[in-house]
């Protein structure tokens, strides 16, 4: 296993399918001082895990070739000192106990912004980050749920609805309004 990661060592990979978020989330991050590699798949996120293992990696949890707990698995094995961030839209207890048993040091819902991602790497005082400021309403929380889970079903109204446990014409409903404002 490698040495314990050093202040100057500010090596990042993403690990994301979404590759708008995930080009932002790079540009954030380099402006923040890390040196950034991407990768769109579990299988780029192992590969990226081999020869340089960086000293940080943020990873979404769910990907289009797998899961990201085992892009974790193989940076935890391969740099036992790496800090891991976990980040998806699909946030729960169960889940955030998996990620941090497989070797992530913390679990953020998306959309997580870049700040809070920086000081979820780096913090190592607090067990948990601060507080958003500006949280998003539970009514803007619940529309980008069902938007997600509607844009994962080929937009299939009928297939949403079912899979949210709702009826179809109150998820018509549902997707004919607008977003809240927060």
């Amino acid at each position: 296993m490698s040495e314990p990661v050093e202040t100057s060592d500010r090596s990042l990979l993403i690990v994301d399918d979404d590759a708008p978020l995930r080009n932002r989330l790079a540009r954030a991050m380099e402006q923040r001082g890390f040196t950034v590699t991407t990768a769109a798949s579990v299988a780029e996120g192992i590969e990226a895990s081999g020869a340089m293992p960086p000293a940080y990696a943020v990873v979404d949890l769910r990907l289009e070739d797998g899961t990201g707990l085992e892009v974790v698995e193989a940076l935890r094995a391969s740099r036992d000192d790496i800090r891991i961030v976990m980040v998806t839209g699909y946030g729960n207890i169960a889940t955030a106990v998996v990620a941090i048993k497989a070797g992530a040091v913390d679990f953020l819902a998306k959309p997580a912004d870049a700040d809070q991602i920086t000081a979820a790497l780096l913090e190592t005082d607090r067990p948990l980050p601060p507080p958003p400021e500006d949280p998003m309403s539970a009514d803007r929380v619940r529309w980008e749920h069902i938007q997600r889970v509607f844009e994962q079903c080929n937009r299939n109204v009928s297939e949403t609805a079912r899979r949210l446990k709702m009826h179809r014409r109150t998820l018509q409903r549902i997707l004919n309004k607008h977003a809240p404002r927060n």
